[in-house]
């Protein structure tokens, strides 16, 4: 049995992978909050960048940095460029199903189980094919326990993480949850690491693979630029607190241009009557009848004559009679 080492250059691989998953974590569910306030294809843009964050940063990118404080004595260790690629896509591929689970699931019981279940079984997927990358002159072997301790450790964290993602939107408890999820991804690494058995070859053949330095180490640099161009992006989006502003005050401009269609409109002021062209033929003004008049009162009864009037006037003699003229 050959001497393994996990911690070849001290604390400093564990700490800067625990660093690296906690930041990867962190933007993450930056991003998924971000999503949840979306619709759209915006709202799938957001998401697709949560998985790299967390896939790519928060989970391999974290296990390949631990694994250059991996060493066995006595054999020089290689990796295998597409299965170490294809780790970074399974990685990615499977936090991304479960981040659309969730989302699209409404955080519905059965589909954050399912995808909780679903990317912790991916995460380990993703853990032991990086670790058969590997290529070393000796014969490695697990112990079934521990990858079974390892791979429960992937679920249960993977289920956090998406439930952090589901119920996590303010800064300081994201920063909270991705402690969280930091820890829980890197006590899956090293519970799988230490289920890991090495029995190196009598004679050391030839080892085939790039070097770590020459093919880890530009791969982690440009999944670590696409973090930072994402972070970008959310520190420049704005937040949920100034979409949530934004669309009540949309909803209150809606309400008012509503009233206002429904308020009765006053009458318009008369217009004067549009000139006729020369040559249209003159249209009389329609005639208006005038309001039928009231009814008249009826009059008052005469009074009767006095006695002295009933007769008519006595005849007046021709010599009293006034000559005309004089």
């Amino acid at each position: 049995m050959s001497a393994v080492n996990h911690f070849t250059h001290g604390p400093l691989t564990p700490v800067l992978a625990y660093v690296m998953s906690c930041i990867g974590s962190m933007l993450g569910l930056r991003l998924t909050a971000q999503a949840h306030v979306s619709r759209g294809a915006s709202k799938v843009r957001w998401l697709i960048g949560a998985a790299i964050s967390i896939g790519g940063t928060g989970i391999w990118v974290m296990h390949f940095i631990a694994m250059m404080g991996f060493e066995v004595e006595g054999t020089t260790i290689r990796y295998d460029v597409p299965l170490t690629v294809a780790s970074a896509l399974v990685a990615i591929v499977v936090v991304g199903t479960g981040l659309f689970l969730v989302s699209y699931g409404k955080g519905r019981l059965l589909s954050l189980v399912g995808g909780g279940l679903l990317t912790g079984l991916g995460v380990a997927s993703m853990h032991y094919l990086g670790m058969y990358a590997m290529n070393m002159s000796a014969h490695v072997s697990y112990e079934r326990p521990i990858v079974a301790a390892s791979v429960l450790i992937a679920v249960v964290a993977a289920t956090a993480a998406l439930w952090f993602t589901l119920r996590v939107r303010r800064p300081i408890w994201i920063a909270g949850a991705a402690i969280v999820m930091g820890v829980a991804v890197a006590g899956m690494h090293y519970t799988g690491m230490a289920a890991m058995m090495v029995t190196v070859d009598p004679e050391p053949g030839a080892v085939t693979g790039a070097d770590a330095l020459d093919f880890l180490v530009p791969l982690m640099t440009v999944i670590s630029l696409i973090t930072l161009t994402m972070l970008l992006m959310v520190l420049l989006s704005p937040s949920e607190e100034e979409l949530n502003e934004d669309a009540a005050l949309v909803a209150r401009l809606e309400m008012r241009r509503r009233a206002a269609e429904q308020r009765p409109l006053a009458a318009p002021p008369a217009s004067r009557a549009p000139r006729a062209r020369p040559g249209a033929p003159v249209q009389a003004p329609p005639v208006q009848q005038a309001p039928p008049a009231p009814p008249a009162a009826p009059a008052p009864p005469f009074p009767a004559q006095p006695q002295r009037y009933a007769q008519p006037y006595p005849p007046v003699p021709a010599q009293q009679r006034r000559p005309r003229g004089r």
